[in-house]
């Protein structure tokens, strides 16, 4: 399936936005993480967030997402995060005795997005034959690409992905390429941190902790 085959009226382009981090100042208890950053973002973009253990990737992620306060800076994001982000941290979402099914029918009412988007996000993530098995029953890479149909299907502009590909194989982080790939598409963008390296066209990278 390639990207396009998802974009119909249910999906349509985003409008135009960017996200903007200035001279931003992040600490996690008494350790400074960074200070100084500057970012910049328009749609289409994806950036990776590289960096040691404890550089700072998660907090940088968590901060754009207003989870958490910033010592010094702004972040702009076009809009109340709430409205724009859709957050993947380590945990997927997912409650181990509701199938796929309950679980994304759930997330699209939070959403207010059609039930008949599920199938086709769960084709491209190449789940759609498990739409019916608890979430308890599902491998590992199964629950990480479920819980970004769940990212996907929150549909807003900006993805927050923290090590996206971690649990997933070869096959895994295809798909989750194509998801990226048909997400920037419409004007959507990402910010991920990561360890591996995604194969993801001209995406950004920056590091922290150096």
């Amino acid at each position: 399936m390639t990207e396009s085959a998802l974009l119909s009226d249910d999906w349509p382009e985003f409008p135009p936005l960017d996200l903007t981090v200035r001279d931003l100042a992040l600490s996690r208890g008494e350790v400074r993480l960074c200070e100084a950053l500057e970012l910049d973002l328009s749609s289409g973009d994806a950036v990776f967030l590289v960096g040691a253990n404890g550089a700072g990737k998660t907090t940088l992620l968590r901060a754009i997402a207003g989870f958490v306060r910033p010592d010094a800076g702004e972040i702009d994001c076009g809009g109340h995060a709430e409205d724009t982000v859709s957050w993947l941290g380590h945990s997927d979402g997912l409650k181990p005795n509701e199938t796929l099914r309950q679980a994304l029918r759930f997330w699209c009412r939070q959403s207010g997005q059609s039930s008949k988007a599920i199938m086709p996000v769960l084709k491209m993530l190449e789940i759609g034959h498990l739409i019916d098995r608890p979430a308890g029953r599902l491998s590992r890479g199964q629950q990480r690409r479920a819980g970004m149909a769940r990212v996907a299907l929150a549909n807003r502009p900006i993805w927050l992905l923290d090590e996206p590909a971690g649990p997933l194989d070869g096959d895994g982080r295809a798909c989750l390429a194509r998801l990226v790939a048909w997400h920037r598409g419409r004007g959507g963008m990402v910010v991920a941190a990561t360890h591996q390296t995604l194969d993801w066209p001209s995406a950004k990278t920056l590091e922290l902790g150096r």
